[in-house]
This record gives C-alpha cells, sequence and structure tokens, in this order.
C-alpha cells in the first residue's frame, strides 16, 4: 500500500513520516510542504537520516498529488487548508485521512460559529469522524473520508463515553480542565509558544468557547443518546508533549465506582490503546508521551457526590498522529497496532 502526507513538515506531519517509515505494511511515498519544496527529507528532519529512502518534499499540489498512485492520504494541515485538499483527493478515489478540525463536526453552523467558512461544506455528509475505541467498525466500509479526533477530545471522550452511555453520571455540570504540551499549538513562531515564555509557566487560554468544545459536545450527543453540556477549560502547560484531563461530574444516583470501573472494563477490557488504572493512581504524562495510549483512572467524593476522573496521553501521538496510523490500520485491514508497538 503507498501512502502519502500532505504537510510533512509540521509537528504531527514529522511524527506520521516517521511512523509510516517504520511500517511493515504501507510504503511512504509522497512527502508534501510547500515551504521545504526540493529538499530531502533528512534534511528537514535530521533524526531521519538513513531512514528517509531518498525521500523529497514535493509541492503540496491537490491535483498532483490525486494522480499519484495512492492508497491513502494524510492530511496534516491547518482547517480550512484540509478542506481544500480533501474536495480534489475524495472525488479521485483517495481513501483520506484528515489531522484537521474540517470534518471532524457534522453539522455546518456549528463548524462555521467555531471555525468560519467551510471550504468543502459538500463533502460533511460523506466525512464520518473515527475514534477506533467508540466509533462502531462499520465506518470502514462506508467512507472515503476519515476525520481524525483531536487531542483534547480524545483525552475527553475516551473516559466519558461509556460512562454515560451506562448513566452513571450526570449529564449536567461536566467540568473539564486540560493541561496540554505547547507543541499542541503546532509549529509556529508565536511569543506565547517561545520557551521563554512557557518555562515555569502555565496558563488558561480559550475560556468559554474552545474550538474541540464543538467536537466533544457532539460526539458526545452521537454516541451517549442524548447531549451533554461541559464546561471546558483549557490550559497550556510548560512540557512540550501530553495532556493531562481532569473531569468533574456528579454521580447519577445510585452510582458506584465500581459502576465506573464496570462501564470502562466492558469498553476498554479488549483495547489495545487504553488503560484503565486502579482507583486512586492517575495517570501521568511522563508515561504515554511515545505512545499511542490513553491512560484514566477515577475516584468518588463523597462530600461533594462527584466522580472525578483523569486521563493522560501524548497530544501528538494518541492525539494526532498515532491515531490517524491506528484508524488506517483498521481501514486497510490491518491489526490496529501495526507499526504503533
Amino acid at each position: 500500500m503507498n501512502v502519502g502526507v500532505v504537510g510533512a513538515s509540521g509537528y504531527s506531519g514529522e511524527l506520521l513520516v516517521k511512523l509510516l517509515l517504520g511500517h511493515p505494511r504501507v510504503k511512504l511515498t509522497t512527502v508534501t510542504s510547500r515551504s521545504q519544496v526540493g529538499k530531502a527529507l533528512a534534511q528537514v528532519i535530521p533524526s531521519l537520516r538513513g531512514l528517509d529512502r531518498g525521500l523529497t518534499f514535493t509541492d503540496s499540489d491537490p491535483a498532483a498529488i490525486a494522480g499519484r498512485e495512492l492508497d491513502v492520504v494524510f492530511l496534516a494541515l491547518p482547517h480550512g487548508a484540509a478542506a481544500d485538499f480533501a474536495k480534489v483527493l475524495v472525488p479521485a478515489g483517495k481513501r483520506v485521512i484528515d489531522l484537521s478540525a474540517d470534518f471532524r463536526i457534522a453539522d455546518l453552523a456549528t463548524y462555521e460559529r467555531y471555525y468560519g467558512k467551510h471550504h468543502a461544506p459538500e463533502l460533511l455528509s460523506q466525512a464520518r469522524f473515527v475514534l477506533p475505541e467508540i466509533t462502531p467498525p462499520a465506518w470502514k466500509n462506508e467512507v472515503k473520508l476519515v476525520a481524525a479526533p483531536g487531542c483534547y477530545p480524545t483525552s475527553v471522550l475516551v473516559p466519558l463515553v461509556p460512562l454515560l452511555k451506562a448513566g452513571v453520571v450526570s449529564r449536567e455540570h461536566i467540568v473539564v480542565n486540560s493541561l496540554s504540551g505547547v507543541s499542541g499549538a503546532g509549529r509556529k513562531v508565536d511569543e506565547m509558544y517561545l520557551y521563554v515564555e512557557r518555562a515555569e509557566s502555565a496558563k488558561a487560554y480559550g475560556l468559554v468557547k474552545h474550538r474541540h468544545l464543538a467536537e466533544i459536545e457532539e460526539q458526545l450527543a452521537l454516541h451517549t443518546g442524548g447531549s451533554a453540556v461541559i464546561q471546558f477549560n483549557p490550559h497550556l502547560a510548560p512540557m512540550r508533549r501530553g495532556i493531562a484531563t481532569t473531569i468533574t461530574v456528579p454521580a447519577a444516583t445510585g452510582a458506584t465506582l465500581d459502576g465506573v470501573y464496570a462501564a470502562w472494563r466492558e469498553a476498554y477490557g479488549a483495547s489495545s490503546f487504553v488503560q484503565i488504572l486502579p482507583t486512586g493512581e492517575t495517570p501521568d504524562t511522563a508515561y504515554v508521551v511515545g505512545t499511542n495510549r490513553v491512560d484514566m483512572s477515577a475516584v468518588y467524593d463523597p462530600r461533594t457526590r462527584n466522580f472525578v476522573i483523569t486521563s493522560a496521553e501524548d497530544n501528538l501521538f494518541k492525539g494526532a498522529s498515532g491515531q490517524a496510523v491506528q484508524i488506517m490500520n483498521l481501514w486497510l485491514g490491518f491489526p490496529e497496532t501495526t507499526g504503533l508497538v
């Protein structure tokens, strides 16, 4: 299987390239970047010296990419730009996995409220949001365009969806506090993300209307049979990679901590990439960075009658590139762990 990465010079694109070069079942044949055209892959990503198979960056031209023999194309691009490529590649018969937000939100009005004008609204009905642990497997035979989940939403949806489906937690008064490494903002020059600004410093941002909130609430409604209201509070933390999320949610009447863990075991007992930790042992970003895993646990506070749920993941791996490869594996009929462990 031949695969290509559009936007291969960003953080998620770079990790995708590394994973695909080491993948035993696919051949990376195309890497594109408008800013790095003509440069050798190893020149731009020196850690790939001797492993890059002589690949060179080509221009990110949708028509040219559509004409290549590619079974899967990954779009590691900002929102807006990804849609411009998808509307050429999907009609050309390519399987497309988009790491941007362009096709994560099914409702056009919601998308435009958070992101502005959509560049390919005609493709929304053809796209499918796929979080492998919670999306029913029928998607593999139904679509040519897949939206890979965002990093924050993965850290929220994996713990919360089974609990709402099982009715052990409330659908209201859910508070989510997440801390992200600065690589989540992408590779860009901005004072807010400079090392000297972020070292020894943590701050909240995007309060009340962070863009990922729309994705979280839409997917919770889709997968749990009813709406859920989330107070989402993201923070930048002084670390390069990782997301630590704490979810405070009222327990449903009669619900117990055993019920929380039973719902998780039923949902993820056979999962390769979800680790359920004992109550009281909270996840640590140090132990998930570099993996395609979500670690999570829960405790019950009898004073407030809340469950306090914690999760951790690598924002570039399970929150982006590793999850995209996991999706590709499932789509092409490979074991989902191929190239990831």
